[in-house]
């Protein structure tokens, strides 16, 4: 996966298509770290592993569901 394509406030939208968060950053080459002001959120920080990644367009699109994303994604500290 070329997660160099990733960058600053693009959508991470879920295989449904259903809209997960923003991101913040990567951290390193195995997460990406969403925005805690994204309503997603709710005022904290989230990691979503790289290896959810399905592709990237002006998008990045994950191979869980919105509901499954949300439900193993780890807080951050």
């Amino acid at each position: 996966m070329q997660l160099d394509k990733i960058q600053e406030h693009m959508e991470v939208l879920g295989s449904d298509g259903e809209h997960v968060g923003t991101v913040d950053h990567l951290d390193g080459q195995t997460a990406i770290k969403l925005t805690k002001t994204d309503p997603a959120a709710k005022g904290k920080h989230h990691l979503i592993p790289a290896a959810w990644v399905d592709h990237i367009d002006r998008h990045v699109h994950l191979n869980k569901s919105a509901a499954e994303a949300f439900s193993q994604w780890k807080e951050a500290a």
